[in-house]
């Protein structure tokens, strides 16, 4: 499998899992070690390449271990310090690494909580650990531009100079990334007075013309990000996939019964002579990513949805054996239902219908499975 795809299972597993665990050993066992087995690719029982509680004594510290060191061409080159995976990770936590960091050979200190993953390196000062990261990687929300500076750092793959070449840019793109991702979600005071005088038609930008522009910004920024979507969803599938691009707006109202069949490739269901289920515009939406990501791999009219009371469905080829999604927004917490190669679905919490996307890997590899299964191609 390639990186997109381990990632993708360990991702699956983390949604599944991450409620049950509640210690830092129990994180380790699930999501650390398979992190450093499947997606780097280390034998985590082969002490030649994985050493757990990996000791190096400092000054007058003797005895400290650190959780993890991986070592490569007979060096260790990087290090691991896990925390519990319901601990958001903290400078401070970094304690060990900063000063292990400046007395091995490794160039790669890694701080983790089994769900982000946190590199550093020394660019800033020669062998002395950065105080920022240089790639963040959330598997709860995987920013796939990352997985190829990810690779470079797998067994197979290790490519220790180019990770160092790239990671000044890395490390200032994600921080900006990340700023701007924040300021999306809650816009700050200076955000919003940096939009806010440019487009101020007044002489004098007050309190409280920011606090009336304030939800202004907001509002525009969700249009802005949905406006992207659709030119993604436009791009694969034609005009007729659109979104609405004000999320902000009045809340959505159920569609009538009859919409899905104005969709292409969604049928109305055909079971409810009572009427009980009625299909909504997020279901549709819904429909529409997930058949947007998949005709990567499949005709995009071979992908086709049904309705239920319960959840919507997409299914390939209008079979219930073969379900490619299930979409459950008939409640407040919303879920994606993802399958895998033995059909057992697992729901993955979203917050917004977009958040479809960041399980892309997951949808395409299951119709990859079913066409692999009966010899068809797209």
């Amino acid at each position: 499998m390639g990186i997109s795809d381990r990632v993708a299972e360990l991702t699956a597993k983390l949604a599944s899992q991450r409620g049950a665990i509640e210690t830092e050993e129990a994180t380790k066992n699930a999501f650390v070690m398979p992190f450093i087995g499947q997606v780097l690719g280390y034998d985590v029982f082969n002490p030649s390449e994985v050493i757990p509680e990996f000791t190096a004594d400092v000054g007058t510290k003797k005895g400290e271990k650190i959780d993890y060191a991986l070592v490569h061409g007979g060096a260790v080159q990087m290090l691991i310090e896990a925390k519990k995976v319901t601990e958001p990770l903290r400078l401070e936590h970094a304690s060990q690494l900063y000063r292990y960091f400046a007395v091995t050979n490794a160039r790669v200190a890694i701080l983790t909580n089994g769900q982000v993953w946190e590199f550093y390196t020394d660019l800033d000062e020669p062998n002395r650990m950065d105080t920022k990261p240089f790639l963040v990687l959330d598997l709860a929300a995987v920013d796939r531009t990352l997985l190829p500076e990810l690779a470079k750092l797998t067994r197979e793959s290790f490519d220790l100079d180019s990770v160092i070449s790239a990671a000044g840019e890395l490390k200032y793109i994600g921080a900006i990334k990340r700023e701007l991702a924040a300021e999306f979600r809650e816009p700050s005071e200076d955000w919003v007075r940096f939009l806010g005088v440019r487009v101020f038609s007044g002489k004098n930008f007050t309190r409280q013309v920011r606090e009336q522009f304030a939800p202004l910004v907001e509002k525009a920024a969700n249009q802005f990000l949905n406006e992207k979507v659709n030119e993604r969803l436009k791009t694969a599938l034609g005009p007729e996939a659109v979104l609405d691009t004000n999320p902000v707006a009045e809340p959505r109202q159920p569609a009538p019964t009859a919409a899905p069949e104005a969709a292409s490739g969604a049928i109305a269901p055909d079971n409810d002579p009572a009427g009980e289920i009625v299909t909504t515009e997020e279901e549709l939406e819904g429909f529409r990513i997930v058949r947007a990501i998949v005709c990567s791999e499949v005709a995009a009219a071979r992908v086709v949805s049904r309705d239920a009371k319960t959840y919507f469905g997409v299914l390939l080829d209008d079979n219930n054996r073969k379900p490619i999604a299930r979409l459950w927004f008939n409640r407040s917490q919303r879920y994606l239902g993802v399958f895998d190669e033995n059909k057992a679905e697992t729901r993955l919490p979203i917050t917004d219908v977009t958040d479809i996307y960041q399980h892309a890997d997951q949808l395409r590899k299951t119709v990859a499975s079913y066409l692999a299964r009966t010899g068809t191609s797209a």
